[in-house]
């Protein structure tokens, strides 16, 4: 927004009260997020959970029904905006030894969000103030929701561990280039270009589309469209053998046929 670090600071301060965002706690943990993508050593920060296949079957059936509550599209776009936006970030959830800031961020953010809803209440009432603010936020939450999940929960998405993580790697293949209607670029500030993103994140959002333009073959990593974006809800599980995310139907299958192989009569494996 400035070429001034301490201006665009307080601007971000002021808009995460009107995004009910604490913009120092979410500064960090998406500067985690950025730092960690597509690692399976360091999950739990800044993304939205996600389990390998093995880790999954090796579940009790308890955890595995909630991992399957969890994924499902219903809570996580219908349940997760009011969950995420009305409840976890009204506390540094991740980072309450992290020192004071994400403290102090979270708390100025809760009393300035508690007083311009109460004013607001005050001025129109508030029974009309809850029935115009909270539809948008669960609306937009969903929509924020979903722009975050599509940009890292495709089939041909990116996760290793270990010594075989690269920063490089990770970034331009475990982010997605979500190419969208014109329209839709516009309203999301380009973040669709999230591999991009993601490699340089310091790059501002009105520039990411002369990158495209200036390196052609950028545009083609990972990309997906609005109509197979809404394929991407049935991909749940990370699948180390084949490297790609898959359906819990697609587990349960391959998981069918690695037993039917290894447990059918000598001779019959190789019609298997």
């Amino acid at each position: 927004f400035s070429p001034r670090r301490g201006l665009d600071d307080w601007t971000g301060r002021v808009i995460g009260v009107l995004t009910l965002t604490p913009y120092d706690y979410w500064r960090r943990a998406h500067a985690a997020h950025h730092a960690s993508a597509g690692n399976l050593d360091e999950r739990g920060v800044g993304d939205i959970t996600t389990l390998t296949v093995s880790e999954y079957h090796a579940l009790s059936p308890i955890k595995r029904l909630g991992y399957r509550l969890y994924r499902h599209p219903l809570v996580m776009f219908g349940f997760g905006p009011a969950w995420l936006f009305l409840l976890k970030q009204r506390l540094p959830v991740g980072m309450m030894n992290g020192g004071a800031l994400p403290w102090v961020s979270t708390m100025a953010t809760n009393v300035a969000i508690g007083v311009c809803a109460a004013l607001m209440a005050w001025a129109i009432g508030l029974l009309p103030f809850l029935l115009i603010h909270l539809p948008i936020v669960l609306l937009s939450g969903a929509a924020g929701i979903w722009l975050f999940y599509v940009q890292h929960q495709f089939e041909d998405t990116h996760w290793s561990a270990g010594d075989d993580w690269h920063f490089p790697q990770a970034a331009l293949h475990g982010a997605s280039h979500y190419d969208l209607p014109l329209v839709l670029r516009w309203l999301t500030g380009n973040i669709g270009i999230h591999h991009v993103h993601h490699l340089s994140s310091r790059i501002p959002y009105y520039r990411l589309p002369e990158v495209l333009r200036d390196h052609p073959p950028l545009a083609h990593i990972g990309r997906i469209t609005l109509w197979e974006s809404l394929q991407c809800v049935r991909l749940v599980l990370w699948d180390d053998g084949r490297q790609k995310l898959v359906s819990f139907q697609d587990a349960a299958r391959a998981a069918f046929n690695h037993d039917r192989r290894f447990t059918a009569p000598p001779g019959v494996t190789q019609g298997l």
